[in-house]
């Protein structure tokens, strides 16, 4: 659970800065998180977390 909400602070942040460096359009931002939003609601959403999971944990390992 920390993991997910540590990830979700940074994307955030990184979304934000993008948005605000006018990387990234309004209009795929909101394609992003809506895509994110569905994916999360799939079958694929356990695999992505436990990916997700085991790779922190092997940076977290490794420093």
């Amino acid at each position: 659970m920390a993991v997910t909400v540590s990830l979700v602070a940074i994307f955030g942040l990184v979304l934000f800065f993008l948005l605000r460096g006018n990387s990234l359009s309004y209009g795929a931002a909101f394609i992003a998180v809506m895509f994110g939003f569905f994916l999360a609601s799939t079958g694929a959403a356990g695999p992505i977390n436990d990916f997700t999971t085991a790779a922190v944990a092997a940076i977290q390992k490794n420093i």
